[in-house]
C-alpha cells in the first residue's frame, strides 16, 4: 500500500502538508469528535498529505495518539503519529510499534516528549527511558527485521515498514544551547537514521533558514519540515513565558498580536495570513513542507493558508523581513545576510575564551581523572582494570561499591544506575541532573540555558557540559558519536567495576574486552565440564 504522506515528503515537486490535531483526555468527548471532523476534512483534500496526531502535549493524559491513528487511516488519509519517550519504557515502545504496524500506522514523529504532568492521583512519574536517538535506533532495528535472543536461539521478526522523523528547536538564545540542538540532531540522523525532520514552534525565519542550511551544510540529506501555527494573542502570551516549553514568541511578537486582537475579527486575519506568508517563505526557502495546527482550525483556514501561501511562495523574500523576532540577545549559527535578512554561510565567530560561567574545580579534577585512569591503553588504564578484576565478585567489592557511590553521591549527585554516562556529558550526570535522563544531547525544552522542569533554577546538563568542555577546547566530543540506553540489569552495581571489565555500553565502543562475572564463569564451567 502507498504511503502518500512519505511519497509527498520525498517528491522535490510536491510540498507536503500535514494538518495537526490535539485529540485531548476522554475517549468520546468533544475535543476527540472534533478531531476525526478534522481528519474527515482533510481526507477530502488532496492537497493534505497526513493528519498529524500530538502524543499526550504538555505532559498531560490523552487518547492514545496510535488508537486514534487506526480510525484516521480508515478515513482514507496517512496518520503521522508523534511518538514520545516520556512515559513508557522500552518494553512498552516496542510493544506499541508492534501494534502500530500490524494496524498500517506507518508514519512517526519520535520525540522526547513534554516532561509529565498531573494525572489521576498526583503527578505521574515520568519514564524517559529511551531518548529519541536511542527509539530510531529500536525503530530502524524492527524496519530489518528485529532479531532476539530466546536462550540459545536467534529469533528474526518480519521487517516494519516505519517512515519516521525526528524535531529540532532551532530558537533557542544561547551559544550552548543552540549548538547542543544541532549536535543532537546530527546524531538524530547520522546514527538513529531519521528520514525527515520537523522545526520545532517559532516565528524567527531567519532561525528556519538557520536550520535548512545547517543540514544542508553538514550532508543531513532528508527533508526538513516547517511549523507553522495560527497564533491567537493568548496562545502567544502563554508561549511568550514559557507555558509551552520549546515553543518560543518573543516581546515583539506579543506586542504585535496584542495589536492584532483589536480588530473586528480579534486578529483573525492577521493570523491566517502570518501563517500563509510562513508556507509561502518556507517553500521558497526550499523546506519540503508545512506542519500546520491552531486550535480551532477549519477546512476553510486550511484553504486559505495553503492558497495564499501559493500566491506568496512566488514572491518570498518580499515577506521576510515581515518575520524579524530574535530573541534578546539570541545566538545565530550563521552571520545575517543585510540583503535578504536571512544567513549568509558564514559561521558567526565563536570566542574560545568566553565560557558562559565558571568551570568548578570538580570537573577539572574528574577530567584528569578521566585522562589518567580511563583511556583504554593509556596511564593506569590497565592497572585499574587488573584492580578490577581482582576485587570483582569478591567480599571487598561490597565495601568499596559503598565507598565509591558515596564519592560519586557527594561530587555527582550519583543515582548508582551503574551503566554510567557522565564520561559523555562532562561529568553533569544525565540520569540525576537531567529531570529526562538524556544521554545524547538536550531535549528541545529549555529557554534561556535554564533546564524545562526547572526555569530559572537549574541550568540544563548540556549546556553545563558544552561549557567545560569548550574551555578544553573538546566540544566537538558531543556529537562525535551516540550513547547507547542505559542497561538496568547493572543497576546499584559498581560502575567502574561495569566499565573496566567491558560490562558497561562503553565496551563495544573502546574496545574493551568483557570480563565475565563470577557466577557467569562458574556456569560457564559448569556447562564445559
Amino acid at each position: 500500500m502507498t504511503n502518500k504522506f512519505k511519497e509527498s515528503l520525498l517528491d522535490p515537486g510536491t510540498f507536503s502538508v500535514t494538518w495537526e490535531i490535539v485529540p485531548g483526555r476522554g475517549a468520546n468527548e468533544k475535543a476527540q469528535i472534533e478531531a476525526i471532523e478534522t481528519a474527515k476534512a482533510g481526507a477530502k483534500d488532496p492537497r493534505i498529505h497526513a493528519i498529524t496526531i500530538t502524543d499526550c502535549p504538555s505532559g498531560n493524559p490523552a487518547i492514545l495518539a496510535e488508537n486514534l491513528g487506526k480510525e484516521i487511516l480508515d478515513l482514507g488519509i496517512e496518520p503521522l503519529v508523534h511518538f514520545t519517550c516520556k512515559d513508557k519504557n522500552r518494553t512498552q515502545m516496542e510493544s506499541q510499534l508492534y501494534a502500530m504496524n500490524r494496524s498500517g500506522i506507518r508514519n512517526l514523529l519520535v520525540m522526547t516528549g513534554d516532561y509529565v504532568n498531573d494525572a489521576f492521583g498526583g503527578r505521574a512519574k515520568p519514564v524517559f527511558d529511551l531518548d529519541p536517538i536511542q527509539c530510531c535506533n529500536l525503530i530502524a532495528s524492527m524496519n530489518d527485521g528485529l532479531e532476539y535472543q530466546v536462550g540459545p536461539k536467534t529469533i528474526k521478526n518480519q521487517p516494519a515498514d516505519f517512515f519516521y522523523g525526528c524535531a529540532v528547536s532551532p530558537f533557542k538564545s544561547q551559544e550552548s544551547e543552540q549548538i547542543g540542538q544541532y549536535n543532537k540532531l546530527i546524531k538524530k540522523v547520522r546514527d538513529g537514521g531519521a528520514q525527515f525532520i520537523i522545526c520545532q514552534l517559532g516565528y524567527d525565519m531567519r532561525k528556519f533558514h538557520e536550520t535548512f542550511q545547517f543540514m544542508k551544510e553538514n550532508g543531513l540529506n532528508v527533508p526538513l519540515v516547517g511549523n507553522i501555527y495560527i497564533l491567537p494573542f493568548g496562545a502567544g502570551r502563554l508561549m511568550n513565558r514559557n507555558g509551552i516549553p520549546g515553543a518560543v514568541v518573543t516581546d515583539k511578537l506579543l506586542h504585535q498580536l496584542e495589536k492584532e486582537k483589536q480588530a473586528e475579527d480579534k486578529g483573525k486575519e492577521a493570523r491566517l495570513m502570518r501563517a500563509a506568508k510562513m508556507y509561502g517563505i518556507m517553500k521558497g526557502i526550499g523546506f519540503a513542507g508545512a506542519h500546520i495546527g491552531g486550535h480551532g482550525m477549519s477546512a476553510a483556514d486550511m484553504d486559505y493558508i495553503i492558497v495564499e501561501g501559493e500566491k506568496y511562495a512566488g514572491n518570498w523574500k518580499s515577506y521576510v523581513n515581515e518575520f524579524d523576532y530574535p530573541m534578546k540577545n539570541g545566538f545565530y549559527y550563521y552571520q545575517k545576510d543585510p540583503e535578504t535578512g536571512l544567513n549568509s554561510e558564514k559561521h558567526t565567530e565563536i570566542d574560545p575564551d568566553n565560557l558562559e560561567f565558571r568551570v568548578g574545580g570538580i570537573y577539572h579534577l574528574s577530567h584528569f581523572t578521566h585522562w589518567l585512569m580511563m583511556t583504554p591503553g593509556k596511564n593506569l588504564f590497565n592497572f585499574m582494570r587488573g584492580f578490577y578484576k581482582l576485587i570483582d565478585d569478591t567480599k571487598v567489592e561490597r565495601p568499596y561499591h559503598f565507598c565509591e557511590h558515596m564519592a560519586k553521591v557527594v561530587l555527582y549527585d550519583c543515582k548508582d544506575c551503574g551503566d554510567c554516562a557522565m564520561t559523555h556529558t562532562a561529568y553533569a550526570c544525565p540520569m540525576s541532573k537531567c529531570p529526562k535522563h538524556q544521554r545524547n544531547g538536550p531535549c528541545g525544552g529549555s529557554r534561556d540555558g535554564w533546564c524545562e522542569v526547572y526555569p530559572e533554577k537549574k541550568k540544563c546538563i548540556y549546556v553545563k557540559a558544552y561549557t567545560r568542555l569548550k574551555g578544553y577546547g573538546l566540544e566537538k566530543e558531543l556529537s562525535a558519536y551516540s550513547v547507547a540506553p542505559c542497561d538496568w540489569k547493572l543497576y546499584q552495581k559498581p560502575s567502574w567495576v561495569n566499565y573496566f571489565l567491558g560490562r558497561d555500553h562503553d565496551a563495544k565502543r573502546l574496545g574493551i574486552p568483557y570480563v565475565p562475572p563470577k557466577a557467569e564463569r562458574k556456569a560457564m564451567k559448569r556447562k564445559a565440564k
